[in-house]
């Protein structure tokens, strides 16, 4: 019995069902282009066994573990780490029954599927999660764990796993990705330079991080000359390290465009402690179009994730910290927003800005005809709570006719759960194939340019879009 249809999420008419099937097979087995993601470069510098199923499938993805939590298991008992320390649930057993006591919990949801794959299709296993088999799948998935061809370099190559970038704040020291280049392994593992802590007021510590960026950087932090040439000197040991692209989760999507004076008072003003909201959201902005200034300077792709009203739980993110699950969409404007930013570089062909949104109401408004004008705007692809059948058929149905295709920057997985990411793909791949039968169908799209854009979708839009040719 396998757990996934193999005509999943393909049209139920048969011919478009069979055009879906056709144009799939052409891209099913490229390799993965994984150009934005929270995996941790240590397992792939140490190469150590994942440690149990539970610290693979359920700690570190809160895709699992904020259903489990919303259904009053509390995160303690699933072994989610306490910022003090303090006692969480350690039997990895326990917390794997847990878990599959209530993965019915999961039905309709994008993370049965992608569970599901990875249960089949890395793990050979055939029988439905359950409470009667979560011994016998715990047992085999540890077995598995302890052979070598599941090791983190192993399953990397199995997964045909192309390129794959990691992110990393602006203080990390790399050294991760330091052992990985100096082990021989021929896997390529980039990282990306995301500067939340060093940029937005409101990150706790923020005036201790930015003096240690100075530190770091041998630049003075106070000045804003120097805190600019500190973000400059980090972006390039960043690219040393493979980096092509930086990221930046801020709250909204606005910038500015202020007198370098102007912006030396403002920096002077956050870097104090008292500011307003106001003054915070205005540095952040700034510094969006600072960032903007320096990938037209070093070629590095900037990517630009608004939207998510951060850490919602004030008690989960005092016990627990941040991305835990509690990081919630909220409305999103842009287009006034971006004008300050797009009014400085955006008529600059040879700056690549990545828009991703959690407001998909901005899809058709906004995002679409910005990026259907601007040559330096590219549409990142649905992320988070939308990376899923229906939100990667709505963004296609709300974007295509304004921007095209190619004004979008392929797939990327945004994951920290290493087995789901051939599933990611795999779902993206069967819906842009299913949407692409439609456009056939009705005569918008002849058969042969829509196999040349499944393959775009697929692979060659995102190593365009992030620079890793």
């Amino acid at each position: 019995m396998a757990l996934t249809d193999p005509d999943r999420l393909f049209p139920v008419e048969p011919a478009l069902r069979g055009l879906a099937r056709s144009l799939y097979d052409g891209v099913r087995d490229l390799p993965i282009v994984s150009p934005h993601g929270h995996c941790d470069p240590r397992w792939f510098a140490e190469n150590a066994r994942f440690p149990n199923p539970a610290e693979l499938f359920v700690i570190p993805d809160h895709y699992v573990f904020r259903m489990l939590v919303s259904q009053g298991v509390p995160m303690t008992s699933l072994g989610v780490p306490r910022t003090d320390g303090g006692p969480v649930e350690t039997d990895p057993r326990a917390i794997w029954r847990l878990f599959a006591e209530r993965f019915h919990l999961f039905r309709g949801t994008p993370s049965a599927m992608w569970l599901d794959h990875s249960f089949e299709h890395v793990f050979g296993l055939d029988q439905p999660l359950s409470a009667e088999t979560a011994d016998m799948y715990y047992d085999h998935i540890d077995a598995c764990l302890a052979r070598d061809d599941f090791r983190p370099r192993a399953l990397f190559e199995r997964f045909g796993i192309e390129v794959l970038a990691t992110t990393e704040g602006a203080l990390d020291d790399l050294r991760w990705h330091r052992a990985i280049r100096e082990s021989g392994w021929a896997g390529r593992v980039v990282t990306t330079y995301r500067p939340d802590a060093v940029v937005d007021p409101d990150f706790e510590g923020f005036a201790a991080n930015v003096a240690q960026l100075g530190e770091l950087t041998g630049e003075d932090t106070t000045t804003w000359d120097g805190y600019l040439d500190a973000h400059r000197a980090r972006r390039e040991y960043f690219r040393s390290f493979g980096a092509t692209a930086t990221d930046h989760g801020h709250p909204s999507a606005r910038t500015e465009n202020l007198p370098a004076m102007d912006a030396e008072a403002l920096l002077r003003k956050v870097l104090s402690g008292s500011f307003s909201p106001a003054e915070a959201e205005a540095f952040r902005g700034q510094m969006l179009t600072e960032m903007a200034r320096m990938s037209l300077d070093d070629g590095m792709t900037m990517q630009i994730h608004p939207g998510s009203r951060r850490n919602h739980s004030a008690p989960v993110f005092a016990r627990h910290g941040r991305d835990k699950g509690f990081d919630i969409p909220g409305p999103t404007g842009y287009v006034d927003a971006l004008k300050p930013m797009l009014d400085a570089v955006g008529m600059e062909p040879d700056l690549t800005v990545i828009l991703f949104t959690l407001d998909e109401t901005a899809y058709g408004r906004e995002l679409a005809p910005l990026a259907g004008a601007y040559p330096s705007l590219r549409l990142g692809p649905p992320w988070w709570f939308f990376d899923s059948y229906e939100g990667i058929k709505r963004f296609r149905e709300l974007t295509t006719e304004t921007c095209g295709f190619y004004n979008t920057a392929g797939f990327n997985d945004d994951t920290r759960a290493f087995c789901s990411i051939p599933a990611r793909h795999d779902v993206a791949r069967r819906s842009d194939c299913a949407y692409l039968a439609g456009l056939v169908a009705t005569g918008r799209l002849s058969e042969t340019a829509a196999h040349e854009v499944a393959h775009d979708l697929t692979y060659r839009l995102a190593k365009q879009a992030y620079r890793l040719d």
